[in-house]
Parts: structure tokens; sequence; C-alpha cells
């Protein structure tokens, strides 16, 4: 999608603070971080949400969580994967994307 943020970002038209990359995933820090460590897992390959997602690339993100974690400190103390989908789930960018945070506490219920 043309137009999309996160493919801008993933294109090196907008620059964001690199955590991680390889040829189907790039790792960055969220701009607005609702945690001491928050970042975002993207796929390179848009899909709008979980509900349209390639399940193999789902598959392999989730496969780099834990490595990410490592990366990140947060592997030991904890941390929570989140996906939102759709307005009503709080997706703000339709690019599939997973936020990973992490060090701190953190609360539930999230509303």
């Amino acid at each position: 999608m043309e137009d999309c943020i996160f493919c801008k970002i993933i294109k090196g038209e907008i620059p964001a603070k690199k955590v991680y990359e390889d040829d189907e995933l790039l790792v960055i820090h969220d701009v607005a971080p609702g945690a001491p460590c928050h970042v975002l897992l993207l796929p390179k390959k848009h899909m709008r949400n979980i509900m349209k997602a390639d399940p193999d690339a789902v598959k392999y993100i989730m496969g780099k969580v834990g490595d990410i974690a490592r990366t990140l400190g947060v592997d030991e103390s904890g941390f929570r994967v989140v996906i939102n989908t759709g307005i009503d789930g709080g997706q703000s960018v339709e690019h599939l994307h997973f936020h990973l945070l992490g060090g701190a506490k953190l609360g539930w219920p999230p509303c």
C-alpha cells in the first residue's frame, strides 16, 4: 500500500530507530511508547491486519519474539505481545504490526 506509514518506514522513506531487521521483518521503537520498552514488529509484506495475515508470516514473526525480547533485556522479567485489530481493537495503522511491551509491571485489564 503506497500511503501506509509503516510501508514507508520499511522502505526507508521515513526514519525510525531500528532494533532488528531481516528480509521479512523490521522491528522499531514505538514513537509514543506505552511502556519503558515498547517496540513494533512490522512484517515487510503489507497485510492490513491479523484477519488478512499470511499465517506463515505470523508464525515467522512469533518465532522471533523471544530473540527480540532477549535483545531488549525483557526476556527474564516478562513482556507482553499485542496485536490490535480494527477500530474497536485500537488499530491505528492498517498494516499488521505486533507491539512488544515490557520493562515494567504491566497492568490488566488494558482499558
